[in-house]
């Protein structure tokens, strides 16, 4: 009788903290990834599959031990958004060595054969909006550009910037643009068409690293190092939301600045108020419910055990991963309200108009 009485307790205690889908997200101390935790939660209520979300707080090491903690409680399923796109692969790889379906989230984990799908918006096409929103305001010639990117550890922030460069690069090379802030890109303004390495050049010396303070810094120090011709009326590439705020407070502080147009990605509110305001240009908006349905969507296909023919793939050093592209849409002040209110994603009330 003690036997099966322990042996139903075993199982008792299996079916209360087995989970079906494992969700790793980067850090808690950006709006974006608390806003996806919600949407996550929300979209799998509506199944039969459980879930639980996690967050690497800016960590690898940590992420290594979130998807540890996950495979203990039997997950069929990982969706992972990388704190480094590199140390994540020996992650994946233990995920995969378990048996589990590893979907990458909105970055794409590289250098592994373990990632089976890659849920993500068109990158590139990011930063081709963001570039064209620059070009499309301006007129004349020797603009001053000044360039931000994302960090060199995330995949995306390559995406972006080879999107906006295709963009920005013949109105550099025409004289519309004058880079101020970057040697490297100055040095390769002829060229359209970057290697990763020059690629990578760049972006070591324009990195924000994501990070609010390490933008506000690099834009006070690119003005204090500029000269008075070199402000005036700018244009700045900015890769996020939160680095746009950062680095439009630091340009808006600077006497000599007239005006500025500077570029954003991810909607978020503090950005939609700035943008509002007038203190930011626009924003990259990308929907997601739109990611998340994606995902969830893929999820519930393998842990069905069915396998997905995908229109896109992404190389991400060792294979071509199968991609399902979400839509992106520019967001500005004139059309805010269509886009974001009307959508319902957010409400009129949340800001100040």
């Amino acid at each position: 009788m003690k036997k099966v009485l322990l042996a139903l307790l075993a199982i008792f205690a299996v079916t209360i903290f087995s989970v079906d889908v494992g969700i790793v997200l980067p850090t808690k101390d950006e709006p974006r990834w608390v806003q996806d935790e919600a949407r996550f939660k929300s979209a799998l209520n509506d199944t039969n599959y459980s879930v639980e979300v996690l967050f690497s707080q800016g960590s690898s090491a940590k992420e290594r031990q979130n998807v540890e903690a996950l495979l203990s409680k039997g997950i069929k399923v990982l969706i992972i958004c990388p704190q480094d796109a590199v140390a994540a692969a020996g992650t994946v790889n233990l995920a995969k060595k378990a048996g589990v379906e590893v979907i990458s989230y909105d970055r794409l984990v590289t250098n592994t054969n373990s990632v089976d799908y890659y849920v993500t918006f068109d990158s590139v096409e990011v930063g081709r909006a963001q570039g064209r929103f620059l070009v499309d305001h301006a007129s004349g010639k020797n603009n001053p550009l000044y360039l931000y990117a994302g960090a060199l550890s995330d995949n995306n922030a390559f995406l972006f910037f080879q999107g906006a460069w295709e963009v920005l690069q013949p109105k550099i090379a025409d004289g519309t643009f004058r880079i101020i802030n970057s040697t490297e890109a100055q040095n390769l303004k002829n060229k359209k068409n970057l290697s990763r390495e020059e690629t990578s050049k760049i972006i070591n010396q324009i990195t924000t690293d994501w990070s609010f303070t390490v933008a506000r810094r690099k834009a006070e120090d690119n003005l204090t190092r500029a000269r008075r011709t070199d402000k005036g009326n700018v244009f700045i590439l900015a890769p996020n939301d939160g680095t746009a705020r950062a680095i439009a407070d630091a340009f808006k502080q600077d006497r000599d600045v007239k005006s500025y147009y500077v570029t954003g990605q991810d909607a978020e509110k503090a950005s939609i108020q700035y943008i509002i305001s007038g203190k930011q240009s626009m924003t990259v908006f990308k929907d997601v419910r739109l990611l998340v349905k994606d995902a969830i969507n893929v999820a519930q296909f393998l842990l069905k055990g069915v396998k997905l023919i995908t229109p896109q793939a992404y190389d991400n050093g060792s294979k071509m991963v199968p991609a399902i592209q979400s839509e992106i849409q520019v967001v500005t002040k004139d059309n805010v309200k269509k886009i974001l209110i009307d959508s319902k994603y957010y409400k009129d009330s949340d800001f100040r108009w």
